[in-house]
């Protein structure tokens, strides 16, 4: 026969106050499991998009922090070179470089932002575009390098902006469809490809980019006549973008 203790669960037999510690610490446990296994399958899914606080798109490189809006380090951003694609006036008084992903989500929300830059500030900002391809977007860097090849017949530009134009067309077989509809030459375009000699260079800029201070994309500068920078992290407004312009002209 069962003793009148024995029919009582664990809750019945402890005090009020006790059962309700030990049934807060209980659903404390569960929710954390399941964050856990909601965040561990994202991450290995590779298909986590972290955005700034302030709502604004960026996407963030493995292992660092999300944005604060602070000022990150500018004293190592690579000068503008011959290597560069630049786009605009190559003598204007601001440079913006912007460092990008052709499979982030956030760079392409930003191109409409850049290229309004270009327009209204016409002869005034040049772009100088380099490649910051993040490891958990597997077109980033095939795409990358699909434009270098471009650009060797100097499209890097119009190839950019079809890539752009709709990212979710990123693909091996995608990439020679646009270089025919730019009019590039097949043959060469495949021995660029073939030959990952365009790697190098975009593996190079990523790295640079991060000693910079680059964690995400799109991550860019804006830089003055006399070489101050001032940077903007993520896919921010024309209106920030322009502030940012207007003072760097004013300097």
């Amino acid at each position: 026969m069962d003793s009148p203790t024995s029919s009582k669960n664990l809750f019945e037999m402890i005090a009020p106050k006790q059962a309700f510690l030990l049934g807060l610490v209980a659903a404390v446990l569960v929710l954390g499991t399941a964050g856990f296994i909601i965040l561990g399958g994202c991450m290995l899914s590779g298909k986590c998009e972290l955005g700034a606080g302030s709502g604004k798109g960026y996407a963030i490189a493995p292992d660092v922090a999300a944005p604060t809006g602070e000022p990150v380090p500018t004293g190592a951003i690579p000068e503008v070179t011959s290597d560069d694609w630049i786009r605009g006036d190559k003598n204007a008084p601001v440079t913006m470089i912007e460092y990008s992903d052709f499979e982030c989500p956030f760079c392409g929300r930003f191109a409409p932002t850049v290229d309004q830059i270009m327009k209204e500030y016409s002869g005034k900002v040049r772009l100088v575009f380099r490649h910051f391809p993040l490891s958990f977007h597997p077109e980033a860097e095939p795409a990358a390098e699909a434009a270098e090849c471009a650009g060797e017949q100097g499209k890097f530009f119009e190839y950019h902006d079809v890539l752009f134009a709709d990212q979710t067309k990123l693909s091996a077989a995608y990439y020679p469809q646009v270089a025919a509809q730019l009019g590039l030459n097949a043959s060469k375009f495949k021995a660029c490809i073939d030959s990952d000699r365009a790697l190098e260079k975009i593996r190079a800029q990523a790295a640079a980019g991060g000693s910079a201070g680059v964690t995400g994309t799109p991550g860019s500068f804006i830089i003055d006549a006399e070489g101050n920078a001032t940077p903007i992290k993520g896919a921010l407004p024309y209106a920030s973008v322009k502030a940012a312009i207007d003072a760097a002209l004013a300097n």
